[in-house]
């Protein structure tokens, strides 16, 4: 798969009274794009028009130099080799998982085979549940048989459209680790679709913003956080999302390493990733203009302010540079900021509790 290709056209589909019209688009499949936007934004709608799965769908489409719609002519679903994973998971009932596995291979095109039956199963974890019912499993286990099927068939593009929405707190957190291991795995490119800035900001490579049935903007990751009015941004405020190498535990704490800084984390998770993403509150970042020492705070970023931005109730939104060229936010308060002469180009240290960092 070209790591360059893209999905590029323009689309319409009218459901009643709700109209799609993307707007000229080119989504790049590199990684995971994730569609985000409020209820009724037109994402799902979206979604179905270029998987194809509604034949209403009018205009232009294009998967890298593959034509898959023209007009009213357009590739059927299962010519465009998709594998879809839905909020309900869409499982047989009356069949166990492995009938339910072994039921979307029989239907697989015979130009197309199927992957390794027992790596997939291993790789999401449900090897040792093939012959139980589904009617037995949790929402998190059903969503990984979902997922299997979906990788049993080699898709050239894989669809997940709200996937974790059903799922309890810890199924979620062993989910999203599970989508970043397949797409690490496999390179498979995609289109996922969520209304929580929180997965957005775990698995974004990139975002295409709906509103009102038009995709407004298509953007990166650290393009969308680097906004001060970021659609992402939600009652707790500003994010910011860094990224670094996770290194072997050290007295209980995990370090990522960021160019010159080490960032440590009291998160103890698995070290299988090469790169791990921490999601960073801009109120949970303190700033000091020397590095102090005695001190129960041990995330100690060296960085440089670019930019402040005022905000309500006497507060100031600042955005610094880290010494690897990534970005974080530091909310503090107006009489903070002028105690320290904060202005652009001061180089100071962020502070940030280890406790306060969440992969």
């Amino acid at each position: 798969m070209d790591k360059m290709a893209s999905l590029r056209g323009n689309l319409q589909l009218t459901l009643g009274d709700f109209v799609l019209d993307s707007n000229e688009f080119a989504l790049p499949l590199d990684g995971i794009t994730v569609i985000f936007g409020r209820s009724g934004s037109g994402k799902s709608t979206l979604l179905r028009a270029l998987s194809g799965l509604d034949k209403r769908t009018r205009g232009t489409l294009y998967f890298a130099d593959t034509l898959w719609q023209s007009g009213k002519q357009a590739l059927p679903p299962q010519n465009r080799h998709i594998g879809f994973v839905f909020q309900d998971a869409a499982l047989f009932p009356h069949m166990s998982v492995r009938q339910n596995l072994l039921y979307a291979v029989k239907r697989l095109p015979s130009h197309i085979q199927a992957a390794d039956f027992d790596e997939i199963v291993s790789r999401v974890g449900m090897a040792d549940k093939l012959d139980r019912s589904v009617n037995f499993l949790s929402g998190g286990e059903k969503q990984r048989v979902a997922i299997a099927r979906a990788l049993l068939a080699r898709p050239q593009l894989l669809c997940m459209d709200e996937p974790l929405s059903a799922l309890d707190w810890r199924a979620k957190a062993e989910m999203l680790s599970l989508i970043e291991e397949i797409v690490e795995a496999y390179q498979i490119p995609v289109l996922y679709i969520t209304h929580s800035p929180a997965e957005v900001e775990r698995l974004a490579n990139q975002i295409v913003f709906m509103a009102g049935g038009h995709i407004e903007r298509i953007e990166s990751l650290q393009q969308a956080l680097s906004r001060v009015d970021s659609p992402l941004f939600d009652d707790e405020g500003a994010v910011s999302v860094l990224q670094g190498k996770p290194l072997a535990i050290s007295q209980g704490l995990r370090p990522l390493l960021m160019g010159d800084n080490t960032l440590w984390l009291a998160d103890l998770s698995d070290l299988k990733k090469s790169q791990v993403r921490v999601r960073v509150l801009a109120k949970d970042v303190s700033l000091a203009l020397s590095d102090p020492e005695q001190l129960s705070i041990i995330n100690h970023l060296s960085a440089e302010v670019l930019e402040l931005i005022a905000k309500p109730n006497h507060r100031i939104l600042v955005r610094l540079a880290l010494q690897d060229g990534q970005k974080l936010f530091a909310e503090i308060t107006e009489h903070s900021a002028q105690r320290l002469n904060i202005r652009v180009g001061l180089p100071l240290f962020a502070l940030i509790k280890s406790v306060a960092l969440a992969e």
